[in-house]
């Protein structure tokens, strides 16, 4: 409803999947900022629609305490994450409702193809304690050990580290994929020359140096927090975000039916 008129102007964040798929069904409008250049072409889109402002890379994290009671190893690859070892001991956010969570989903497919992660993601369910709305929330339980292992995003767990929770940290051996947060302009938003300037300033040092300062890695050079994890460090997959953009409605209602509905 809200497409005939909107109340925002600009669409600052979230999982740049979602952008893509705001673009494809008309939702925002381009918007050449002069401050994009400094942006990795491969992190924004050609027709401007949407700029990256950071990338993070999905990982597991694991309350090494439990691990510990547990008798387990910390997972260092997809293939763990379905070893009988594991039975009731992850959580994972539900796509239908985290980008994150479809992020996971997509990259499954881009690993194995469509059949074989499907058959994978039916063995991981097994071992999934529960699914979440949020696609942080895996890394909180983690943290708090009301579960042992959680898959999300580095920053987020790096974030945690820092409080001090006991947890460790592991990407998978196969490669990884990651979310490219983004900002948009809304079309038809009632305040398009703010919103502009929101744009430019987001792509800015001094945005980038507030990014950083929550854990994540801009993509501009900044100071960054400590044991950040840039994603230059990572193995992560070619990843095609507008295929999977594309791909979303229809992969997320397969996993509802075949995956949840099994």
């Amino acid at each position: 409803a809200e497409k005939e008129n909107p109340q925002i102007s600009m669409w600052y964040g979230g999982v740049g999947l979602d952008h893509i798929v705001a673009k494809e069904k008309g939702l925002t409008t381009p918007y050449e900022s002069p401050n994009a250049v400094n942006i990795p072409d491969k992190f924004k889109d050609k027709d401007y629609y949407w700029t990256g402002i950071y990338a993070g890379p999905l990982c597991f994290v694991s309350n090494t305490n439990l691990l510990n009671e547990l008798g387990l190893e910390a997972p260092t690859s997809w293939a763990d994450l379905i070893k009988p070892e594991y039975k009731e001991q992850i959580q994972v956010a539900n796509p239908g409702t985290s980008g994150t969570a479809y992020n996971v989903l997509a990259t499954m497919v881009q690993i194995m193809g469509e059949d074989e992660a499907f058959e994978y993601l039916k063995a991981l369910d097994k071992n999934i304690f529960q699914y979440t709305r949020s696609g942080s929330k895996p890394g909180k339980n983690a943290a708090i050990g009301e579960i042992t292992i959680g898959i999300g995003y580095a920053h987020d767990q790096v974030k945690l580290v820092s409080q001090g929770y006991p947890l460790q940290i592991t990407f998978p051996s196969e490669g990884t994929g990651y979310e490219v947060a983004s900002i948009s302009l809304i079309k038809d938003g009632p305040q398009p020359e703010l919103a502009k300037k929101l744009y430019d300033w987001a792509l800015t040092e001094r945005a980038a140096e507030i990014y950083a300062s929550v854990f994540v890695c801009p993509f501009l050079d900044v100071e960054l927090k400590e044991g950040a994890i840039p994603i230059s460090k990572v193995k992560t997959i070619v990843q095609d975000d507008v295929w999977a953009g594309a791909n979303k409605d229809r992969l997320v209602a397969k996993w509802t039916s075949e995956v949840m509905g099994q």
